[in-house]
């Protein structure tokens, strides 16, 4: 039996286009020039960097070309992704959108919170958003002198109770639930939705263009210190409206002011054309928001995450995984990620090293040189010693929660759960979580199965 801690060290992802082709993944548009990622020690710049943290929304893991994707365009995301790393085995915190949110500004299981149970945030409820008494990574990175703002999709709590401008954001502008409509800007619950900090506005533009402007404005500032902006586009999630779909606004806003329910779940609109056109408007939007870095000469100061909060939703590409948003398989929760700081972080390199959104709060913590709070311990573990120290991770157990489904990465190997029933794979040999090897191993099984048991006990019970 091979052991788990062996299995750790197996590479799931080779680099190149041959190799890529090699495990059934497309190859990816950069993949010729490509080199896997080796730990470096990096000289990092005396001043703090600006973190710019963009989330996409239901993208799915080959949404981008540089994920092959073979008919959606993104060059400005190749660039960036040109510019730095890209993670081939990156998670968001959960499959749904509100929990891995959670994760994100609290460095934290989302089953720690309340908030983080509901799966995602439906409607205004007082018990679900982020306590107004718990550290975030925008007031620790306050704590560290930075500004603060957040442009988009908050979706950790609604007014009255959560915003937020009342856990660390200097300045908010964007929606507060799970999505909207991209010109009328009326909610799933059919509520106008639309602030600045918790004042309600109105803008009639589409809304990806809107939040890029915020963007962009910002970046154009004059900064005295440095910042961390969150810019959280909804693109692509439903409705399926492009730029130039003002008509199909129109009509869906229509039927939610004539009382229709669920209208923008748009389950009777959609194609894969309008999906590349959104997917690549939000490519162009990313790029207007890269070249004010370059304009203001503040690009070499500037870390830039990139990555979608879940798994891509209908009309999204994730093969050759299984499964997608709202579910455990790896569709559901491995997504496109991107790290660079020009100037700092080599560019042109891959990486198949397992991260999860929690390790990026931690590792942005770290780059701002920001102390997290021991009354709420990090769930993530930086990977700054990686990234710019040189040295390898210890193997990292990557847990996830849903109602009904469990999962645990381990190296390669995944334990999952679903209706009951445990799973076993060995993503370096199955990335398509079909040759099932719970029988075959069952040790392995069980020490997987003990592992998330023993998280899971540190969290809060499902009502």
């Amino acid at each position: 039996m091979t052991s788990p801690s062996k299995l750790s060290r197996r590479r799931l992802l080779a680099t190149g286009a041959g190799a890529v082709a090699a495990t059934g993944l497309a190859a990816p548009a950069n993949a010729a020039a490509e080199e896997p990622f080796k730990p470096r020690k990096v000289s990092r710049p005396g001043r703090k960097p600006n973190l710019l943290v963009i989330l996409g929304d239901d993208l799915g893991w080959a949404d981008l070309s540089a994920y092959g994707a073979p008919d959606i365009k993104t060059p400005n995301l190749d660039r960036l992704a040109a510019s730095g790393v890209r993670f081939t085995d990156a998670y968001s915190a959960s499959s749904v959108c509100s929990p891995t949110r959670f994760g994100l500004y609290t460095g934290r299981y989302p089953g720690r919170l309340p908030g983080g149970l509901p799966e995602p945030i439906s409607s205004p409820n007082e018990l679900h958003g982020i306590p107004l008494d718990h550290p975030t990574l925008a007031s620790l990175l306050k704590d560290q002198g930075y500004a603060t703002a957040l442009f988009g999709k908050w979706h950790c709590g609604f007014l009255p109770w959560y915003s937020p401008t009342r856990v660390g954001w200097d300045e908010f502008f964007g929606n507060f639930s799970g999505g909207l409509d991209y010109f009328s800007k009326i909610n799933h619950n059919g509520d106008h939705d639309l602030y600045e900090d918790e004042v309600e506005v109105e803008d009639l533009r589409y809304y990806t263009e809107i939040v890029t402007e915020k963007a962009v404005g910002f970046i154009e500032r004059d900064h005295d210190a440095p910042w961390l902006l969150n810019l959280n586009f909804t693109t692509p999630h439903w409705p399926w409206e492009g730029p130039d779909d003002k008509a199909v606004s129109d009509e869906l806003t229509a039927r939610i002011e004539g009382g229709e329910k669920g209208v923008l779940f748009h389950n009777d609109g959609g194609s894969l054309a309008t999906y590349k056109t959104m997917v690549e408007d939000l490519d162009q939007s990313i790029g207007q928001v890269i070249k004010a870095l370059e304009r203001t000469g503040q690009l070499r100061d500037t870390v830039v995450f990139f990555a979608s909060d879940n798994g891509g939703e209908r009309f999204s590409n994730v093969w050759p995984f299984t499964g997608a948003k709202s579910g455990l398989n790896e569709g559901g929760i491995r997504v496109p990620t991107i790290l660079s700081w020009p100037g700092t972080l080599r560019g042109r390199q891959v990486s198949d090293e397992p991260v999860v959104t929690t390790d990026w709060t931690a590792t942005f913590l770290e780059l701002a040189g920001a102390t997290p709070s021991p009354d709420y311990p990090l769930d993530g573990t930086s990977v700054v010693p990686l990234l710019f120290g040189g040295r390898p991770r210890e193997t990292q157990d990557l847990f996830w929660r849903m109602r009904g489904e469990r999962a645990l990465r381990r190296g390669s190997l995944k334990y999952l759960q679903l209706d009951g029933t445990d799973h076993l794979y060995d993503l370096s040999e199955d990335v398509r979580e079909q040759a099932d090897l719970a029988r075959r191993r069952p040790e392995d099984l069980a020490e997987l199965r003990t592992a998330w048991e023993r998280i899971d006990e540190t969290l809060l019970a499902y009502s």
